[in-house]
């Protein structure tokens, strides 16, 4: 879960004894960066989206492709990747039993698991995973920036071969979607780009190759980044992070309507349709403004403003709106 800036208590230090100030993802820096009013409702309220099947069928073939890999070479054919799909489904409902209510008959979960099947064909018309040998699958990287930001995610495959000039890295990601229009293609390689920037400050190496797999119509894109990219990347972090805390500090979540809007699950509660978002948990209200009164008052002394701002009055804590260390530190 990605921590927002916030007023109270003391965060811990991350290590190298940076004072950690919050968290971003890519997932969650792209839902501000498409509809900061979103990431309100995600990050800051916490409010509750109810399970979709699409969002499901991602999490199963996520967990086939990484699964496939237990298997020696020879094994890891599409029939091989069909038989671990009603175990890692299974498996998914074990851990979540209110998933069971997403299909009204077997007909329908049956329907569902064969559009599923349809997605690992897509992944084996792009690739043959006999020839691969993974460094690391749904790998976790986290670093802290000097500004106390921390940066994390998790990586569907990293690749890695040696070579004269020292490692030579690819990353891969697995899109259970079709693949984005030119309007949406940026946000998708900003991520990739984001992973990069984590690799490169954690090891020291900047990946050879970044790569998009698209499932369901069974197309990639493909990326090579260089010091350049990353530095533009790290700046684009940068804004979304200070635009992030000014909205905290303010209270400024606007809506920012698209075609998107659609597919968001807080719709009914968007201004820009009418609705009306919950008040903001009273640790993320912005400070009072001063007001005007009809008697006169003593003017404060130049060196003590009459209001101050909760931001100056606290100092930021990673884990609000929660109280203890961050338990479950996804991607999102």
């Amino acid at each position: 879960m990605d921590q927002p800036p916030a007023p109270g208590g003391d965060a811990p230090p991350a290590a190298g004894g940076i004072r950690v100030v919050g968290s971003l993802s890519p997932s969650r820096a792209g839902d501000f960066m498409n509809c900061p009013l979103r990431y309100r409702f995600r990050v800051i309220d916490r409010l509750p989206e109810p399970p979709s099947s699409a969002a499901v069928r991602g999490t199963v073939v996520h967990t086939v492709l990484e699964r496939l890999f237990d298997h020696p070479p020879p094994g890891r054919t599409i029939a091989a990747a069909e038989a671990l799909l009603e175990p890692a489904w299974h498996d998914l409902l074990a851990r979540e039993p209110e998933l069971a209510t997403l299909f009204a008959d077997e007909a329908e979960r049956a329907a569902w698991l064969e559009s599923a099947r349809s997605l690992l064909t897509g992944y084996f018309s792009l690739e043959n995973p006999a020839g691969l040998t993974p460094a690391a699958r749904e790998l976790y990287v986290e670093h802290v920036l000097d500004s106390g930001v921390r940066l994390r995610g998790y990586i569907d495959r990293l690749d890695e071969a040696a070579t004269r000039d020292g490692p030579a890295l690819r990353v891969v990601d697995y899109k259970t979607g079709r693949s984005p229009g030119p309007a949406f293609e940026g946000q998708a390689l900003f991520q990739m780009k984001f992973y990069a920037y984590l690799l490169w400050r954690i090891r020291g190496v900047i990946p050879r190759e970044l790569r998009l797999y698209y499932l369901a119509d069974r197309t990639w894109i493909r990326v090579q980044p260089d010091e350049s990219d990353l530095r533009a990347t790290e700046r684009k972090i940068d804004a979304v992070w200070s635009a992030i805390s000014r909205a905290r500090r303010t209270g400024d979540w606007r809506a920012t309507p698209s075609k998107l809007c659609d597919w968001c699950d807080h719709k009914i509660r968007c201004p820009a349709f009418g609705g009306t978002p919950p008040p903001l948990p009273a640790a993320d209200r912005p400070a009072p403004q001063a007001t005007t009164v009809d008697r006169p008052e003593p003017k404060p002394a130049a060196s003590e403003p009459a209001v101050r701002r909760a931001a100056d009055a606290h100092q930021p804590d990673p884990d609000r709106p929660g109280t203890g260390p961050d338990p479950d530190p996804t991607d999102g």
